[in-house]
């Protein structure tokens, strides 16, 4: 055999074991980073079906969350630990002792609501965005049910909670929502990871 077919057989064989080595030898992924978020809103407001959804999860026949329920919506980037809180009048009053190791927040608010509900809507938003919790933590802020006809708009929803002076140098998103629409649901989600990644690349201070 001569020395030039010698050589292509070598240089075959090498090649052949690179394939194999990437292909089989490639290993696990990468663990996806998690974070922790609470997640409230008046009852009504579409929470529970927003993540049974977002968790590819039949959404037919729930029933209001009593207390809290925790559902892992995975993303490629990410896996978001979402603590779902009721909000039933009996239960918001509680609302503060489940923040405690939150990394982010989503709130959801009924678009479509009664003057009375918004206004509701308002306060507590207010409320969780001074909180000592909560105040310094991304928002993701939802005004789900879009597809019905008595929905108000995202723009108008941010001028009437006064988000722009209240939020100021906060980070926040507010978009509008509705289960019919999944692509723009996760998308709202995934700006809020971003926030989350910008959140933990800041310099902790030195204790």
């Amino acid at each position: 055999m001569s020395e030039h077919m010698q050589l292509s057989l070598a240089l075959c064989r090498i090649g052949i074991y690179t394939c194999f080595r990437a292909l089989c030898c490639k290993g696990p992924p990468p663990p996806r980073t998690e974070y922790d978020l609470v997640c409230i809103g008046l009852s009504g407001a579409g929470k529970s079906s927003l993540l049974e959804r977002l968790c590819n999860e039949s959404s037919d026949g729930i029933s209001p969350t009593t207390g809290f329920c925790i559902k892992a919506v995975p993303f490629p980037n990410a896996i978001l630990n979402v603590k779902e809180l009721g909000g039933a009048e009996c239960i918001k009053k509680y609302w503060s002792r489940y923040y405690q190791g939150s990394q982010g927040v989503v709130f959801v608010l009924n678009s479509a609501s009664s003057d009375e509900d918004l206004e509701s809507a308002r306060n507590e938003l207010h409320s969780a965005l001074q909180h000592p919790q909560l105040c310094t933590l991304p928002f993701l802020i939802l005004a789900h049910h879009q597809d019905r006809p008595e929905a108000r708009p995202p723009s108008q929803i941010k001028k009437y909670f006064e988000l722009e002076p209240l939020a100021r140098g906060k980070r926040w998103i507010l978009e509008g929502s509705t289960t019919d629409n999944m692509p723009a649901m996760k998308e709202s989600f995934i700006q809020l990871i971003g926030l989350l990644e910008e959140k933990d690349k800041e310099p902790q201070a030195r204790i």
